[in-house]
């Protein structure tokens, strides 16, 4: 029986274990031979389904995981300005009221937490009465992880996001224009930016701060900080410390997939309608000194940029994989492109001058033209609130959830009509 075993298994006899049995004419021998047609059935079974899964992994044409996914709950975005931060905002909202999650919301009629002061807990609406039990926390701040702490779980998945210095200096200048005294002075962006120091004083630099590095000034660190080497690392070494995920806005899409897999959210809970964005005739053209100028002048956001640019993509390449990434992206922007369908008469965003519905009009700022949407008519209730969700700006809707979370305190007075006064 042994011998018969070996001989099937190396191939050692030049006759097949068949003829084998019969030349040894032995009563067992056929069901020795089926029992190792069944061993070499069940081993190369296994063999394939282990080449199969190394296959499917190396290729990430499928997420393998080996415990279930829930989706996070507990989230904080840092909102950095002039970041596509509008639109994550837009997001994080939207999935607060799909889960029915308590939001951080500026207190009373403030319409930030604090900003550009270094963020405190009682910011916060009701924090004296809800304690450490918010779910969410989107709205602009500068950043302090101490405060912060003391109002979201021990849990909580802390992300943020930001965009190259260069485009983001030049809409900072044409938004700020009239608020910041250094834009003000300046007769446009290359001007402003051929001789900074010009305008820029060191006396007004609180009002100034939307001038130069203002995404390291919103991470609560000093914005007019020596271009120190040793300094620069410690700073970035804290921010990842403090932070999950840094997400990058000149790669939106791609943020958002990443986003989606991080926190095991579904594809409809991360797709968007561009929020705060501007017209193109309000976008001054940097000349190419105006572009090398800017990495000087915004040294510290130029760095933090530059790191964690490389560690988005390694994220992405440790766990979704670029092949996987794309796939994703053209999901999400065909769903994009049904709800816009959907949802939008122009299917795209419109000038201030024509938007119908005034309950849908962003607040405008500076030079900058902000965008707004017009909705299909004659659609259902249900689509409607979805529509009007996705296409909400940012200080209406966080009008109407305080209204909701809050309806003892007096609304926030925006100036402006709002949706949803019935909701």
């Amino acid at each position: 029986m042994q011998s018969l075993w070996f001989a099937f298994r190396e191939g050692l006899s030049d006759k097949n274990p068949l003829q084998l049995c019969f030349l040894s004419r032995h009563i067992k021998c056929l069901i020795i031979f089926n029992l190792c047609l069944g061993l070499l059935f069940l081993s190369g079974f296994f063999h394939i389904k282990n080449k199969t899964y190394i296959i499917l992994k190396s290729h990430e044409e499928l997420p393998v995981t080996s415990t279930p996914c829930h989706a996070k709950t507990n989230v904080m975005f840092l909102k950095i300005h002039k970041t596509a931060s509008s639109t994550v905002l837009n997001i994080m909202f939207r999935f607060a009221e799909r889960y029915n999650l308590t939001v951080a919301l500026p207190a009373d009629q403030l319409f930030h937490l604090g900003y550009p002061k270094t963020f405190k807990a009682h910011f916060v609406e009701e924090f004296e009465v809800i304690g450490q039990n918010y779910n969410i926390m989107c709205n602009h701040l500068r950043f302090n992880p101490s405060e912060v702490r003391k109002v979201m779980a021990a849990n909580t998945f802390y992300f943020s996001i930001l965009r190259n210095p260069i485009p983001l200096l030049e809409s900072s200048y044409i938004y700020y224009k009239n608020s910041v005294p250094a834009f003000r002075l300046s007769k446009d962006v290359n001007e402003y930016l051929a001789s900074p120091l010009k305008y820029y004083h060191q006396a007004d630099y609180k009002q100034n701060i939307y001038a130069r590095n203002i995404m390291w000034f919103d991470f609560g660190y000093d914005n007019n900080a020596e271009d120190d080497k040793k300094y620069i690392q410690a700073v970035l070494k804290e921010i990842e410390q403090n932070f999950h995920l840094i997400l990058i806005a000149d790669y939106f899409d791609e943020s958002m997939i990443l986003l989606k897999h991080t926190l095991c959210w579904d594809l409809d809970d991360v797709v968007y309608f561009k929020l705060n964005s501007r017209s193109q005739d309000t976008v001054q053209t940097l000349t190419p000194e105006s572009k090398e100028r800017i990495k000087a002048w915004c040294s510290l956001d130029w760095k933090l940029y530059l790191h964690f640019n490389q560690s988005f993509w390694r994220r992405i390449e440790e766990t979704i994989g670029l092949k996987l990434l794309e796939k994703e992206v053209n999901r999400l922007r065909m769903r994009q492109k049904e709800l816009m369908e959907i949802c939008l008469l122009e299917q795209e965003g419109v000038g201030r001058n024509h938007i119908k519905n005034k309950a849908l009009q962003p607040f405008q700022s500076g030079a900058a033209n902000i965008l707004g949407y017009n909705l299909n008519q004659n659609l259902d209730n249900r689509t409607l609130r979805n529509c009007q969700r996705m296409a909400m700006p940012e200080l209406q809707y966080m009008s109407y959830l305080y209204a909701v979370q809050h309806p003892h305190k007096k609304r926030k007075q925006l100036g402006f009509p709002l949706l949803w006064t019935s909701f």
